[in-house]
């Protein structure tokens, strides 16, 4: 069926809300967020072809660890779309740095995110939002590099105390972040049901994780991830 709107520039709507007392049919909270970016579209003339929303998810909770968001990402890199529409910036992420890392990554895929009341999130000619996010970039470049730094250091302590220190390594020695993320996911599962190992493998590939053939981890790899030491527990070796 042909939409009414073809030829028109096309975008999607994301919606959260930060409480499960705001969850609900009965609620307004998702209902005044579409109202409003439906009424901005309509003046802009954009066509909304889906919508995404995170239920009860905390405005400081990474962006990256979303249902929402993650599905969010897999439409606009498969479909083309390159607009996403929140009602204010505080609906796509009160903390900061966690917005501003969040627009980073969607500025790498040359996507827009446009405010019910017409601010443009991503504008890079903004000299202090660039500096933000400069300065977010950093802060996750060097708590990456402490993380690394740790585990090597906890890995020259045990041949220190223990002798030789090799063979495979873990995931969590190979890569720290990756098993972060899998362990977040895993625990900030859907409250009624658990994310299946391959969800999270899919979601893992949404946020740039994949296998050295770059597809998703197999459900084996995910839950040795999942169910294996963690990098802080290496750490602590």
């Amino acid at each position: 069926m042909k939409s009414k709107g073809k030829g028109r520039a096309q975008a999607v709507g994301y919606t959260r809300t930060s409480s499960a007392a705001n969850v609900g049919a009965d609620k307004d909270s998702e209902k005044r967020q579409r109202v409003a970016i439906e009424g901005f579209a309509k003046r802009l003339g954009l066509e909304i072809v889906a919508w995404f929303y995170d239920p009860a998810v905390s405005g400081a909770d990474p962006i990256e660890a979303r249902p929402g968001f993650s599905a969010l990402l897999d439409r606009l890199e498969n479909n083309g779309v390159r607009t996403v529409l929140v009602e204010d910036a505080s609906r796509f992420a009160r903390d900061l740095v966690a917005q501003e890392l969040g627009l980073l990554l969607l500025i790498k895929r040359n996507v827009r995110v446009l405010t019910a009341n017409g601010d443009d999130l991503t504008d890079t000619s903004d000299p202090s939002r660039v500096m933000m996010r400069q300065i977010a970039g950093s802060f996750a470049q060097f708590e990456k590099t402490r993380l690394v730094t740790k585990l090597r250091g906890a890995r020259q302590r045990i041949r220190e105390t223990q002798g030789k220190c090799e063979g495979r390594k873990s995931y969590a020695e190979r890569d720290p972040e990756l098993v972060l993320a899998a362990k977040r996911l895993h625990r900030r599962s859907p409250k009624r049901r658990r994310r299946s190992l391959r969800e999270i493998a899919r979601e893992l590939h949404t946020m740039g994780y994949s296998n050295k053939q770059g597809a998703p981890y197999s459900a084996s790899s995910v839950k040795s991830m999942v169910e294996g030491p963690s990098p802080v527990q290496l750490m602590r070796c």
